[in-house]
C-alpha cells in the first residue's frame, strides 16, 4: 500500500479526501493540527528544516497546505502559499519522492471569465448558452485574478522545475468549487465550478497512481457540469472521468455581484 502524505488535511478539501483516500493508501498528515485516527505531524510548511523529516519513507505527497482566501494579502501569501510551497518540494526532492499532487485553483484563470466574453455571460446569469456551446478554458492559460491565484500560478511553475531539472511527476490539478456537504447552490459559478466529493477522491486516486512519465501534468478539478467553461479533458490522460454533473438551468437575472467566482472567498 502506498504512503500519501498530505499537507493541509484539516481543511475541508483534505477532509475529503481523507475520507475517499484512507482505504487505498497509508496515509498520513502534515498540518498545523492533528488529524483523529490520522497519523499527524504538527509542524509548519513555512520552516523547511522542521518538515523535512516529514517526507522521509513516503512515496507521494497531496498538497494542499496554503491560505484558501481569495482576498489574502502579500503579507499572507508569500509564507503560506510561496514559501510553503517551496519547501513541501524541496523537502519532497530532499526524500526521494517521485509524485507530487500540487492543489492550484481555478483562480490562475480567474480573470477569464469575470472580463471575457461569452464565459462572463455564463457568470452574470446573462445567458442560458451551456458551456459545451463555447470554447473552453484550456489548460495553458495563465489569468490570476488575485494574489492567491498568482502564488497557484507559482506553484504550477515550481511543478514545472521540479520536473524538468530532477524528475519529480507532478499533477497541478486547477480544482474548481468543493463545498461542504457537497452541495453547490444556486449561483451560476457554483454550477459552473463544481466538483463532487466523488469526483475529488477519484482525481486524486488517479493522480496518485498516474505513471512517473506523465511527467508535468496540469488539469481542472471540475466535475463534468453542463455549465462549466473550463477544458477537463486532460484528466483523461491520468484516467479521471468525472461521473457527476450540477445540471440545471441558469436563470437570467441581473449581473450576479456575489458571484462565487470573483476572488471574494477561498475555493
Amino acid at each position: 500500500m502506498k504512503k500519501v502524505l498530505i499537507t493541509g488535511m484539516a481543511g475541508l478539501v483534505g477532509s475529503v479526501i481523507q475520507k475517499h483516500l484512507t482505504k487505498d493508501f497509508l496515509l498520513s498528515s502534515l498540518d498545523l493540527v492533528d488529524i483523529p485516527n490520522i497519523k499527524s505531524f504538527k509542524e509548519d510548511i513555512t520552516n523547511l528544516d522542521s518538515i523535512k523529516y516529514v517526507f522521509n519513507n513516503q512515496d507521494a505527497v497531496i498538497h494542499l497546505a496554503a491560505d484558501p482566501n481569495g482576498g489574502a494579502t502579500w503579507d499572507s501569501i508569500l509564507p503560506n502559499n510561496i514559501i510553503g510551497t517551496y519547501n513541501v518540494f524541496e523537502a519532497s526532492r530532499l526524500a526521494g519522492i517521485k509524485r507530487i499532487i500540487l492543489a492550484s485553483s481555478n483562480h490562475v484563470v480567474g480573470f477569464t471569465p469575470v472580463k471575457d466574453k461569452p464565459y462572463k455571460s455564463i457568470y452574470e446569469e446573462r445567458t442560458t448558452v451551456k458551456g459545451s456551446d463555447i470554447p473552453y478554458v484550456g489548460t495553458n492559460e495563465i489569468r490570476p485574478c488575485c494574489l492567491y491565484g498568482v502564488s497557484k500560478s507559482f506553484g504550477e511553475s515550481l511543478a514545472s522545475y521540479y520536473y524538468d531539472q530532477f524528475g519529480i511527476s507532478v499533477i497541478s490539478i486547477r480544482i474548481g468549487g468543493v463545498f461542504e456537504n457537497d452541495e453547490f447552490g444556486d449561483k451560476p459559478s457554483h454550477k459552473a465550478l463544481w466538483l463532487s466529493h466523488k469526483d475529488l477522491g477519484q482525481v486524486m486516486k488517479k493522480s496518485i497512481e498516474a505513471p512517473l512519465d506523465i511527467g508535468h501534468k496540469i488539469i481542472y478539478g471540475i466535475s463534468e457540469n453542463d455549465f462549466r467553461i473550463h477544458d477537463i479533458e486532460p484528466g483523461k490522460d491520468i484516467g479521471y472521468f468525472s461521473n457527476d454533473n450540477a445540471a440545471g438551468e441558469l436563470k437570467i437575472t441581473d449581473l450576479d455581484y456575489q458571484s462565487y467566482f470573483k476572488c471574494n472567498g477561498p475555493h
